[in-house]
């Protein structure tokens, strides 16, 4: 624990440290008066500061000459280090220095899913690194406990299918980048698909279902149910990359995000159909999501700032 020691022994946590601002106005001016004005007191004020310094350093500081006030030596000594605290004081309180991406060497840990893997984070690294060359970039799985590795700072931000609502006790930030929906894709050479699709082909199609948790089942499920129908699933893969590739060698009809049917075109033979009329399915949101105590730091302002940027032109 720290103390000022002279006569006695004064607890910093019950000191009052305005009394260190006048102390330093008292020693630059040494005169009451002046000193007062210096800081905006009036004089009866600086005058009762130097009564309670006198007491809290066991040492009268300034004392009355023929020529007018001195400095007591103890009062000399106290000019140096009372200027080193104001100047930490200083440094503690300023605003944090800008942020350089041409020189940072930061490293981002950005939990997220083979969605935005593949549609997002080539066109983020692209522009990333022309603006900061040696910021590198560690990608984690995207996970249920999302939430948990950005509170326990496991990763600094978390970019998938993730809304964070309100009432939430975790301490996050989040902002939507985009809206995503579903299209079906068959390939070009599709038999029996002609421009548009039917609930009626829709249903005497084989199906391509993605099961990335392994569940069964999925939103043309769901949706289906409603209107009382069901399909036929002949093939489940967990991984949506390798589904397209399965639909441009069967018949196969596949429902997967908009945004990966346009990303893999040049790749895979395929053709987008919108869904049936009939069949309501719903899209989802890509969101950014970072934890409270990264809200203000420059770097990750920076960070979020540019995955927004380049989110707005997918």
């Amino acid at each position: 624990m720290l103390y000022i020691f002279d006569m006695h022994d004064v607890h910093v946590e019950g000191l009052d440290l305005n009394l260190l601002v006048a102390l330093r106005a008292l020693l630059a001016e040494q005169h009451v008066t002046r000193a007062a004005a210096r800081v905006g007191l009036t004089q009866p004020a600086m005058s009762h500061a130097l009564a309670r310094l006198r007491i809290v350093l066991g040492d009268p500081l300034l004392v009355r000459t023929r020529s007018g006030m001195t400095l007591t030596p103890r009062a000399k000594k106290l000019i140096v280090p009372l200027d080193r605290i104001f100047a930490d004081v200083a440094e503690l309180v300023a605003p944090p220095e800008p942020f350089d991406p041409a020189r940072s060497m930061r490293t981002f840990r950005v939990a997220t899913t083979d969605y935005v893997e593949l549609v997002l984070m080539p066109a983020v690294l692209s522009r990333l690194w022309r603006e900061a060359p040696n910021v590198n970039v560690h990608l984690r799985t995207f996970g249920v406990r999302a939430l948990d590795d950005l509170e326990d700072d496991r990763i600094d931000v978390a970019l998938g299918p993730l809304a964070v609502s309100g009432g939430t006790s975790k301490q996050v930030r989040f902002q939507r980048l985009f809206a995503e929906r579903f299209v079906c894709v068959v390939r070009q050479d599709h038999p029996s698909v002609g421009r548009r699709l039917s609930l009626e082909q829709l249903l005497g199609l084989p199906h391509a279902l993605i099961t990335p948790g392994g569940s069964a089942g999925g939103v043309v499920d769901t949706a289906l149910a409603k209107l009382g129908k069901r399909r036929r699933v002949v093939v489940e893969v967990p991984h949506f990359l390798v589904a397209p590739f399965l639909v441009e060698k069967t018949d196969v009809i596949l429902t997967l995000a908009e945004r990966v049917a346009r990303t893999l075109a040049p790749v895979v033979r395929l053709r987008t159909l919108a869904p049936p009329r009939e069949l309501a399915l719903p899209g989802f949101d890509i969101s950014l999501v970072w934890h409270e105590r990264h809200q203000t730091d420059p770097a990750h302002i920076w960070f979020r700032s540019l995955v927004a940027k380049v989110a707005r032109s997918v």
